[in-house]
């Protein structure tokens, strides 16, 4: 397969940044990876189970979600064009905690872990510079894990969403934004009950906390939630 078309997808990623065309075909031509296509709903990656390979979406999107004891799943992660998963995996034996499923139809990329961890004999720069990548990658995901606990430890409902909407402003850097995430993914994002999240979001709505436009979201007044996700990693869009 030809990799190039996609070339401008990898430089979007973790792993490939700071890499030019020259050092994406050496590492391909290294790595020999595989690609594959997955309808709606279709599971990549079951939870309970290793994986020998680190997923890279190509096109299309994808959910990480955690089995909950009850038959239940929360929601983790929903990743697009340039989402990089199983990547904490690589090189151990630990299983994967989350269930990665296509939420819409996907092509996705396939990295061998173990091409990925052990260089090959020309030591290419590209190489190391892909390791230094995927340290700071895990590190990422260390922080975006405690973000994700800070959430789900707040004590009410409201509160969650005023973190959430705070954190996609930040992201955004703008007081206007867009997710990807339905209003039921939303709430099992949030912890939550989707009739209950669309009441409360209805309330904010009313006391002009926010604005709705089906997944766009505007803050006319963000200073009015920091008091309630004050904790929240805020910074002030340019």
């Amino acid at each position: 397969m030809d990799y190039r078309p996609y070339f401008s997808v990898l430089r979007k990623t973790s792993l490939f940044r700071a890499m030019d065309d020259s050092d994406l075909d050496t590492l391909m031509g290294c790595f020999c990876p595989r690609t594959r296509r997955y309808a709606r709903g279709e599971l990549l990656l079951m939870a309970g189970y290793e994986t020998p390979e680190v997923g890279i979406v190509l096109e299309g999107e994808i959910v990480a979600a955690k089995p909950m004891p009850d038959g239940t799943a929360v929601v983790m992660t929903h990743m697009g064009p340039g989402g990089v998963f199983a990547d904490v995996l690589a090189g151990s034996r630990n299983k994967s905690p989350v269930n990665v499923t296509a939420s819409q139809p996907c092509l996705v990329l396939y990295l061998p872990s173990e091409a990925l961890l052990r260089p090959c004999g020309a030591m290419h720069p590209a190489h190391l510079q892909l390791l230094h990548n995927w340290l700071e990658t895990i590190s990422s995901k260390y922080f975006a894990l405690d973000l994700r606990l800070e959430l789900l430890c707040c004590k009410t409902l409201r509160e969650r969403i005023c973190r959430w909407l705070l954190e996609q402003r930040r992201e955004a850097g703008a007081d206007t934004f867009t997710t990807s995430l339905s209003r039921a993914e939303l709430a099992s994002y949030l912890n939550c009950d989707r009739s209950a999240l669309c009441r409360e979001l209805s309330r904010m709505q009313q006391e002009g906390l926010v604005e709705l436009f089906h997944r766009s979201f505007k803050l006319p007044a963000p200073e009015r939630l920091l008091c309630l996700g004050r904790d929240v990693r805020t910074g002030e869009p340019n």
